[in-house]
């Protein structure tokens, strides 16, 4: 019963980043703006919260350090989609090369003799990513500003054509999107306890798996995010089984050959946004 208990909190920690990255995925998508760029996003801010958290020992400066961090290169996608019309696709991969290269210079320089990051409670971060589904839902549905940013995302020339500003929505979502990556990522830190160079570990890609199996709807991604965070915790608990013998790398590419048995499976019950992608 104890082994069940742990299992089912270990894969509820695990699920936790991946579904405030994949809601702040859904603000971006759903304003009509692709973003593959929430892998970089998450591992800038993990990055950005270890360093300033470890540093001044202080876990709320690590993480406005780490939303700060992931708001800014939201803001930079935003400016590279919309003000210059660069593809989404080719801006969100710039982006995460951006971040791979910044962190690992940032962790070098500046991370090297730290500390382990001093944080907030996993439960804390877990709960925040529940509340975010939850208000999505709703907000999206009864908000005026979710409403405007459903209609942009499904037709931006009519949003123009009935007095909205398509650019300024997505700036907005674009922010809301780095706040909710920034948490993901000092969720990450704090469940290490350290930075260390790629340590996402494609968390951002299965969070925009989970994303699309959830039809770009908050509720039924929350739970594509949960299966993800169980399927995860198995591979863990396959490796600490001495019954199992097989190479660890095996039950390490199990989360990501589950994403892509999932996406190849996937029958589309909501299309995506229409207006995904389009000026």
């Amino acid at each position: 019963m104890d082994s069940l208990k742990s299992f089912f909190l270990t894969a509820c920690i695990l699920a936790a980043p991946l579904i405030l990255a994949a809601m702040g995925g859904l603000l971006s998508e759903r304003s009509g703006v692709m973003n593959i760029a929430l892998e970089g996003k998450m591992l800038s801010a993990a990055c950005a919260g270890f360093i300033v958290s470890s540093t001044t020992g202080n876990p709320f400066f690590g993480v406005l350090a780490g939303i700060a961090a992931a708001v800014l290169l939201s803001l930079l996608h935003a400016v590279l989609t919309q003000t210059y019309k660069i593809d989404h696709i080719v801006s969100g991969m710039g982006i995460n090369a951006i971040a791979f290269g910044g962190t690992r210079f940032f962790r070098e320089k500046f991370g090297g003799d730290q500390a382990a990051a001093a944080s907030f409670s996993v439960w804390l971060y877990a709960g925040l990513g529940l509340v975010a589904a939850l208000f999505l839902a709703w907000y999206v549905r009864s908000w005026r500003g979710g409403v405007r940013l459903m209609a942009v995302g499904e037709d931006p020339e009519k949003s123009r054509q009935n007095g909205l500003d398509p650019v300024l929505v997505r700036f907005r979502a674009l922010i809301g999107t780095g706040i909710l990556c920034g948490l993901a990522g000092c969720l990450i830190v704090t469940n290490a306890g350290s930075f260390s160079d790629g340590m996402t570990a494609g968390k951002g890609y299965i969070a925009l798996a989970a994303l699309i199996l959830g039809g770009w709807r908050p509720l039924p991604t929350l739970f594509a995010c949960i299966a993800f965070g169980f399927i995860d915790g198995v591979q863990i608990l396959f490796q600490g089984s001495k019954g199992l013998a097989l190479p660890s790398e095996a039950y390490t590419a199990l989360p990501y050959l589950a994403t892509l048995l999932a996406l190849s499976l996937w029958k589309q019950q909501s299309p995506a946004p229409d207006g995904l992608g389009k000026p």
